[in-house]
């Protein structure tokens, strides 16, 4: 670090002695050699402070951007701790790893923990016992090191998004006391979204390289439990759309669909037809956002794929452990891959991004609304657009990546102290036709390709070295990603 500093103070003196020298030099001369030294000079910085740089010219507003945004329909209070010191509180030895699609026990809670942790990974699952799900959540909000905050990824997009003096804010969800005090001033809760009681989840975190017993988490991450019955019926659906009418929205925020994995399959099915109809209520003319988040059943992943619900939204936002679930749902390319090593591929990504908006998304011949999906890891996003639906997305990649920085990091801007570049310099952008190689430039961070009408955006994400809250990453990252896109009419 030391080297680059005198390195930049040594080439700054030459430029001012350049600047002194100016008048008997020829002015091609003094303009080549200033020209090549300022190249040099922006090459010395880091590749984070370029990066920073380069997404500060590329970010600024759509030239139609949104008003009124509608947001639900899951919310809770998030009881945030240490995983570990969690588990070491209820008395739980470290154990094998082991995934439950729900959770029935502490047995199963510390089996679960330990085989996320130990991948990196995001999960959330529904904890079936009420009664030792209490205990569990008493011993969590009363754990020293507990904090509370607002929860549900539609409270959260509705949080963040209300950080813009500019936004007026429709939240629908099940809105206790807690919660209600919370929110910004800015959210507007209609009276029949209150309840008497808070629903609370209990948000998992661990550190890169944090370790119980023989498990070592390779990447900070978290694990998410709860026993919420009121987010996992949807029961505030119909109030949301009904809300829709006084509220008179440019943009719908959907999501908690996976709240529902909690149910019987007959109450889901029958739950999500209802959704889907509620759904349907809401007009044509208003773009529909949906926030996916981590599910397990594979056969009501597909019904959201195939039959229900992608064909009603205009944009999708999820990650890389969502994504490799929905290509295996629904049979979709690279749907062998059992999961992810690493960094995602991007070539991957780009494939399975692709045929979901060629196989379910807006074409000449298909009536789908589906024109956008905003992808997001820990490493780098891709916004993927159907050309002529949505503007801006270069902004929105970049606002999106920014976000991800300033918030795990707990700054209000991109600290490159704090930050790493963790992207690969160099990748392929398909694995199933013939694919263009592209080498990643700092200081033109946002990388664009087209593959048969459709857009990518890519940009690299700089990671916090050492993340303060995990939760609600994702949230941000699409909040931001559509405060800054324009949707084209149509």
């Amino acid at each position: 670090m030391w080297q680059r500093s005198v390195c930049v103070g040594l080439l700054a003196l030459a430029l001012g002695y350049l600047c002194v020298l100016g008048p008997e030099l020829p002015p091609a001369a003094l303009r080549q050699l200033s020209a090549s030294l300022l190249g040099t000079l922006r090459r010395a910085r880091s590749l984070e402070a370029r990066t920073v740089a380069a997404w500060q010219a590329a970010i600024v507003r759509p030239a139609r951007g949104w008003a009124r945004v509608a947001v639900g329909v899951n919310a809770c209070v998030d009881v945030v701790l240490s995983g570990v010191k969690l588990l070491e509180a209820l008395g739980l030895e470290p154990s094998d790893g082991k995934n439950h699609a729900v959770l029935n026990s502490r047995q199963d809670l510390r089996e679960a923990f330990a085989h996320f942790m130990e991948r990196g990974a995001a999960a959330e699952r529904f904890f079936s016992d009420a009664e030792a799900f209490r205990d569990i959540a008493r011993t969590a909000s009363e754990h020293p090191a507990a904090q509370l905050y607002v929860g549900g990824n539609a409270a959260l997009i509705g949080q963040k998004l209300a950080t813009n003096p500019d936004l007026k804010i429709l939240l629908c969800g099940p809105v206790g006391p807690k919660l209600h005090e919370l929110l910004d001033d800015n959210v507007v809760v209609p009276p029949e979204s209150m309840q008497e009681r808070d629903e609370f989840h209990l948000i998992l975190e661990y550190q890169a390289g944090e370790q119980w017993g023989r498990v070592r988490a390779p990447a900070a991450n978290r694990f998410i439990f709860s026993h919420d019955l009121s987010n996992g019926a949807l029961n505030m659906l119909e109030v949301f759309v009904s809300s829709l009418d006084e509220f008179q929205p440019d943009l719908v925020v959907l999501s908690g669909l996976h709240m529902m994995e909690g149910q019987s399959k007959e109450m889901r099915q029958r739950r999500l037809t209802e959704a889907v109809a509620s759904i349907s209520d809401i007009p044509t003319d208003i773009p529909i956002h949906l926030e996916l988040a981590s599910m397990t059943d594979q056969d009501f992943m597909s019904n959201i794929v195939h039959q229900q619900v992608f064909p009603l939204v205009n944009s999708i936002g999820l990650n890389e452990q969502e994504l490799l679930f929905l290509t295996q749902a629904a049979s979709g390319p690279h749907a062998s891959l059992a999961s992810w090593s690493g960094i995602p591929d991007v070539g991957v990504v780009s494939d399975i991004l692709f045929w979901i908006l060629k196989e379910h998304g807006r074409t000449a011949e298909r009536a789908s609304d589906l024109t956008r999906i905003h992808f997001h890891t820990l490493a780098y996003h891709i916004l993927v657009t159907v050309d002529g639906h949505w503007g801006n997305q270069a902004a929105a990649v970049a606002a999106g990546a920014r976000a991800a920085g300033t918030q795990a990091c707990a700054t209000d801007t991109i600290d490159t102290t704090k930050v790493f570049l963790k992207a690969p310099l160099e990748f392929v952008t398909s694995h199933t036709e013939a694919p263009s190689k592209i080498s990643l430039n700092p200081d033109e961070p946002v990388v664009q390709w087209h593959r048969e009408g459709i857009s990518f955006h890519f940009t690299p994400v700089l990671v916090c070295k050492d993340p303060v809250r995990t939760v609600g990453l994702g949230d941000a990252i699409s909040a931001e990603g559509l405060f800054y896109s324009e949707v084209y009419p149509q």
